[in-house]
């Protein structure tokens, strides 16, 4: 038989009635039918004793003195402690609207005084194996949420490792197209800045030596408008520079972000995986054609290496980099006038050489109160149909809490800002 089912030979009955005899009949009578039977004699001491060991069913007398059965069965229904402890009144009352009060206060069943031994036994049993049902219903259902739970969960951490490791893979794949393309350019273009100078110097012998040109040179100088070529090649040959170095830097960042071929736990530099998640998020914090941008303001402490799982860290960062940049998107797209830039703090600080905290904060929209308890939850997410996944956050939390043995919290207020901090051992030991 199941544990939390309520044997008859063990249920434990609270008798409640001002009638001594009454108690003692009934005592003797469940005593004697295996039950575990204790009494009280007033409504006050009923209550002190079922609050201080639930029983399983409780027979209750109406007229009492200073505290009648209506006003203890109300006290029980209102206590989430007591309420699903069920009542049978057992009284002398045999009115309808009595029984009709009596149940609307919550109470299973009612005897009517005089009544039958056989049909208080039976009416007893009766509520007792609807407890039981209830019991193992209860039980049920919070296995089921349990299970559910843990369903979403998997799937979640399923689609987002997909999502992620996909991620990782094209921007490792990126990174080592781009890299040798790159590489080739970024090592031609100082050859290509002598060679150019070289022409210069020999179309300036030429002009040296032969000062009158033929009138087919002349055209051609005038239409390739050689003094606006020479002053402006040198610019040319600066912005091609610039340009592979920027996409060098983008693509070093890809690299960090990625750490695809990488062991999955190493000591690493968070401050460079933070840099490298905010070179990629470049587009999104200065967009072309929008008349402001975001700043970012870093105050990063010495840290030593971290132990850590590099990529799953910056997958936190993104994560969390992203909805601050949201956050500042829906408060400032909506503005008239921008009187505060929209910023994003970065602290880092090592807490007794044991623990690494980050702080990320943003001076966006804040947190509303009634999304705030379902911040964690798998799938959801406030933005659009398409425009979230309600992974971000949930991710971001099994990474720092499950993988890391850390601690993921935020503080927020509406309309102003919403700061996460992220805390992770320094010294990881992989289970």
């Amino acid at each position: 038989m199941n544990s939390n089912l309520i044997s008859s030979s063990k249920a434990d009955i609270m008798i409640v009635d001002d009638t001594p005899d009454n108690i003692r009949f009934l005592s003797t009578l469940l005593q004697e039918q295996g039950y575990n039977v204790r009494k009280a004699i007033s409504g006050k001491m009923a209550l002190t004793a079922i609050r201080t060991i639930l029983p399983d069913l409780i027979l209750l007398d109406i007229n009492m003195p200073i505290m009648n059965g209506y006003e203890v069965c109300q006290e029980l229904k209102n206590d989430d402690t007591t309420k699903t402890v069920p009542i049978i009144f057992i009284s002398a009352l045999d009115d309808v609207t009595d029984k009709v009060k009596a149940f609307r206060l919550g109470c299973a069943d009612y005897i009517t005084k005089p009544f039958q031994m056989e049909e208080v036994l039976a009416r007893i049993q009766n509520q007792l194996a609807i407890k039981n049902l209830e019991s193992q219903l209860r039980s049920q259902n919070d296995q089921l949420q349990k299970t559910l739970v843990e369903l979403r969960n998997a799937q979640a951490e399923i689609i987002q490792k997909e999502k992620m490791l996909g991620l990782s893979q094209l921007a490792a794949g990126m990174a080592h197209e781009v890299n040798n393309s790159i590489g080739f350019i970024a090592g031609n273009i100082e050859f290509a800045r002598r060679y150019v100078k070289d022409l210069l110097n020999l179309i300036e012998l030429y002009q040296q030596e032969y000062p009158q040109a033929t009138p087919v040179l002349e055209e051609a100088l005038e239409e390739i408008d050689l003094g606006f070529l020479v002053k402006d090649v040198e610019k040319v040959l600066n912005s091609m520079q610039t340009g592979a170095e920027r996409i060098s830097t983008m693509n070093l960042a890809l690299r960090i972000f990625s750490r695809l071929n990488e062991s999955d736990i190493k000591p690493v530099n968070l401050h460079e995986g933070i840099d490298s998640t905010l070179v990629l998020l470049q587009q999104r914090l200065k967009p072309e054609g929008r008349n402001w941008e975001i700043k970012v303001e870093k105050n990063y402490g010495h840290f030593p290496l971290i132990n850590c799982y590099a990529s799953l860290m910056n997958q936190v960062f993104l994560n969390i980099l992203n909805n601050a940049i949201d956050a500042l998107e829906a408060k400032w797209e909506k503005a008239d006038h921008i009187s505060i830039m929209p910023t994003i703090w970065i602290a880092s600080e090592l807490i007794d050489r044991q623990k690494a905290i980050i702080r990320i904060k943003d001076n966006g929209t804040g947190i509303p109160e009634n999304i705030r308890e379902h911040l964690f939850d798998p799938f959801f997410t406030t933005k659009p149909v398409g425009k979230g996944s309600g992974l971000g956050l949930l991710t971001s939390y099994q990474i720092i809490v499950e993988k890391h043995k850390g601690n993921l919290t935020y503080e927020s207020t509406l309309g102003e800002s919403t700061e996460f901090f992220i805390e992770i051992p320094v010294n990881l030991i992989p289970i």
